[in-house]
């Protein structure tokens, strides 16, 4: 008998769900010598996937920043309010040391738990990743002004989120974003105008505009303007140290697709004050540091999408039922669930060897040239591909996928991002090309890193070789290879990702992952695996708290 308010064959919530149950995420943290942050991963894991902190991400996108540009009785204000729920994930990232506490501590394995926990959380809402990650990356940067460093880098590193505007001297806890693309310019900072002139005490007066500042409640922003010697690297506070503001007026928030917790921003530069970082006149060289490592986090996140949206996928097929059967049971769905579970776990063992990298490399040239090509590559692939995951999982919940409760359409809108952020595909690609022509010792400290799985598989060994022969110095210089850069940036991320699943993940996983992506065995959409691979075998590696 039918009854009106029966719900049948719909998916229960995802929520109150351990994130960090993750094998590939786990077995790569151990693997990257940061097992003593299992613990404190599990603690973050339970925190995103709860019921409370989804709200708290769901309540942060439906109520945007808005900008309050003037008082009640028109003074310049200058201030973005954001919904309390984007300070409560604020206040947890510094508590969970996702800034800048990797530089603090001495423990081996620092930066590789900070980069499995940021995936983690980054799981539970992204948008305020953003100035968590550049407060992470900006040490590097500052350090390049001991002065400002000794001053302000710890308390990047602070366990205590303090959003109230006031001094950078007077706060325990800081936030340093980032302004160097104009309007004119883009990804090409040389075209910048703003211009800087040094004081006599100095300091610098700086005139100008920015396109877009990501963030800009933060305490300050590592920012380029044009000098007499040339492009340099400046700290501009918001609140100088005797308690007025630095007059940098915001005169619109961008209306962007996603990422809306997260407020982006145009200013103008009324004669403010900046502090130098770096040499004047090599502002790209100082400022470089601090890219590198945002474009960590942007794979961080864009891997946590991959993830999240898989997560979403296989959670609706273990309780949808259709034509008589679970959709984890349909022969094509879990032929779609394994491929994009190849995907995901690519990239985090692609995310953990990164991580690793950069606790290695001020001691190891093997781990900085992994860190320096491997992040390019991965950068430029990862973000790409997120896209397409992201899309494909939401197909997998047909109808309600498209719906805004379910979660995929915020996540659909945030895929993009990180592919742009920091310098999109084509930036990407070029970056690589740039280390091929220039640092040969670079691209062979990363080929020694894909020969530790030679003999593993036949098929990733004719690639590498391939590859090795089309990177002979005799072609770095042809004029045809930057046309066809993306294509060898691509075969370069994935060598890399599957040179690390046949060391690393299971022979199900790493032998379909082969076979698909370098074997010639793969269509063009998701769900063309060929047939003989183990998709019972590569879906025990979704998380067992979903699966389950």
């Amino acid at each position: 008998m039918y009854h009106g308010n029966e719900v049948l064959n719909q998916t229960p919530e995802m929520i109150d769900y351990d994130v960090s149950e993750d094998p590939a995420l786990r077995e790569g943290l151990v693997r990257e010598g940061a097992g003593w942050a299992l613990d404190d991963l599990t603690e973050i894991g339970r925190a995103a996937g709860s019921r409370e902190v989804q709200e708290w991400g769901r309540l942060a996108n439906e109520h945007a920043p808005s900008l309050q540009r003037y008082d009640t009785v028109g003074h310049r204000r200058d201030d973005v309010e954001y919904h309390p729920a984007y300070h409560s994930l604020m206040a947890k990232a510094f508590e969970f040391g996702l800034n800048a506490a990797p530089w603090f501590d001495d423990r081996p394995g620092a930066h590789a738990a900070r980069t499995a926990k940021a995936f983690a959380w980054g799981q539970a809402e992204s948008g305020h990743m953003c100035p968590i990650g550049m407060a992470y990356a900006a040490v590097p940067t500052l350090r390049h002004a001991p002065e400002l460093a000794d001053a302000y880098a710890r308390r990047l590193a602070s366990a205590d989120y303090d959003p109230e505007l006031r001094p950078m001297d007077d706060k325990s806890g800081l936030v340093l974003g980032t302004s160097m693309t104009e309007r004119q310019g883009g990804s090409d900072a040389r075209a910048n105008i703003s211009r800087a002139v040094e004081r006599t005490d100095g300091t610098y007066e700086v005139v100008g505009h920015k396109w877009f500042t990501s963030a800009p409640m933060s305490d300050g922003f590592l920012t380029l303007v044009q000098t007499e010697p040339g492009l340099t690297c400046l700290l501009l506070p918001r609140v100088l140290p005797d308690g007025t503001r630095n007059p940098i007026r915001l005169e619109r928030l961008k209306d962007k697709l996603g990422n809306r917790s997260n407020a982006s921003a145009e200013i103008e530069y009324h004669g403010a004050t900046g502090w130098r970082v770096g040499e004047e006149g090599q502002g790209v060289r100082t400022i470089i540091e601090m890219v590198n490592f945002t474009r960590l986090n942007c794979v961080v996140l864009s891997s946590a999408f991959m993830r999240n949206g898989l997560v979403r996928a296989v959670h609706h097929a273990q309780h949808r039922r259709a034509f008589g059967n679970l959709l984890i049971d349909q022969p094509l769905m879990r032929n779609v669930l394994a491929d994009l579970t190849l995907e995901s776990e690519a990239a985090v063992a692609a995310l953990m060897r990164l991580g690793g990298a950069t606790d290695r490399a001020e001691v190891s040239e093997s781990d900085a040239g992994v860190r320096r090509l491997g992040l390019a590559v991965t950068k430029y692939w990862v973000c790409k591909r997120a896209q397409a995951v992201v899309g494909e999982a939401l197909e997998c919940l047909g109808g309600n996928g498209y719906i805004e409760n379910s979660g995929m359409p915020r996540l659909y809108r945030e895929a993009p991002l990180q592919s742009v952020w920091e310098g999109s595909g084509n930036v990407a690609a070029l970056d690589v090309l740039r280390v091929i022509r220039r640092q040969p010792e670079t691209v062979e400290s990363f080929f020694d890193e894909l020969r530790l799985a030679s003999g593993a598989d036949l098929r990733l060994d004719a690639v590498v070789a391939g590859l090795e022969k089309d990177l002979a110095a005799d072609g770095i210089d042809s004029a045809e290879l930057e046309f066809g850069a993306r294509g060898l940036v691509e075969r370069l991320a994935l060598v890399f990702q599957a040179s690390l699943l046949v060391r690393h993940s299971s022979a199900a996983v790493a032998d379909a992952f082969v076979a698909s992506r370098l074997g010639g065995s793969w269509g063009i959409a998701f769900g063309t695996l060929p047939r003989g691979v183990d998709a019972p075998g590569i879906l025990e590696r979704v998380p067992a708290g979903v699966i389950g």
